[in-house]
């Protein structure tokens, strides 16, 4: 069985087939993901409990596709 590489070499090795617009892409995402997580782990620890779900799909008509988010924010008691 192979083992599939980790993700940092598997993410650098992809990266370095995309051109200069879709890397800065990816790293927005990546950022703002980062930044997500932190207000995800911020809430829980505030005392509600949040759920991520796929709200849609963005497809830009070349094969292309995104999921957009939504949260959902439960209140125990």
């Amino acid at each position: 069985m192979n083992a599939k590489p980790p993700v940092k070499e598997r993410s650098e090795e992809m990266a370095s087939s995309m051109n200069a617009d879709q890397q800065a892409a990816i790293r927005m995402v990546a950022n703002d993901l980062h930044r997500l997580n932190q207000s995800v782990m911020k809430a829980v620890e505030s005392g509600v409990s949040v759920e991520l779900i796929r709200s849609a799909r963005h497809h830009c008509g070349d094969g292309n596709f995104g999921d957009l988010l939504t949260p959902i924010i439960v209140k125990q008691g």
